[in-house]
């Protein structure tokens, strides 16, 4: 079966991010996940941890799609998202007590995410876009934070927590990319893809 677009690799594993390039009528070719370290290093800051990790994914998925004859020649596209109260950055809980600190920390403040987004061209070449996002979450009764920890939406979620499920409803304001929050922002990676010749419209003709 031929493709008369080029390949795209989204290097994710993230259903979300998966449902918003379908959002916007782009359907990846290839989910190939980049397996790489998180771990901040000494001191670095919300928004060049994530800027750091984007491109560490695009690299890997990159240089992998390259030995792989499916693949090669495809745009590569990976994405992180950073959640932070100033300069701390909120990891993603794996133990629910985590999690449930992370929305007390959260809890009728305002918070910052930053998503960037990486990507690579069939030519080796790449791109990278840095979206700034502020949140503010109403303040948080023990019930509240109990019912979420108990939903399981927080698992694998920077901060602890999912925009768009529960956590929706604990949104006062948001000032920023909506996507961007949820993990992927749409505007700029369309726009990127377009500006490197991937035809954004293609897949929109079947409704």
């Amino acid at each position: 079966m031929t493709n008369a677009r080029p390949k795209l690799v989204l290097a994710s594993g993230s259903p979300r991010r998966l449902a918003l390039l379908e959002q916007a009528g782009i359907k990846p070719d290839f989910l190939r996940p980049a397996n790489i370290d998180e771990t901040p290093g000494k001191g670095e800051i919300p928004r060049t941890l994530a800027t750091r990790l984007a491109r560490a994914k695009a690299e890997a998925a990159f240089r992998a799609a390259q030995r792989d004859s499916e693949t090669a020649g495809a745009y590569i596209l990976a994405a992180d998202t950073v959640v932070a109260l100033g300069r701390r950055v909120l990891i993603k809980p794996e133990m629910m007590d985590e999690a449930a600190a992370s929305l007390r920390l959260l809890s009728g403040r305002a918070h910052r995410v930053f998503s960037s987004v990486c990507l690579f061209t069939p030519k080796g070449s790449y791109r990278q876009r840095l979206v700034e996002s502020r949140v503010r979450f109403k303040k948080l009764s023990d019930d509240e934070i109990s019912a979420y920890l108990a939903s399981g939406q927080w698992r694998g979620k920077a901060g602890g927590y999912a925009i768009q499920g529960l956590a929706g409803t604990f949104v006062v304001k948001i000032v920023g990319s909506y996507t961007g929050v949820v993990g992927l922002p749409l505007y700029e990676t369309v726009r990127m893809l377009e500006g490197e010749g991937f035809p954004i419209t293609f897949g929109w003709l079947g409704g």
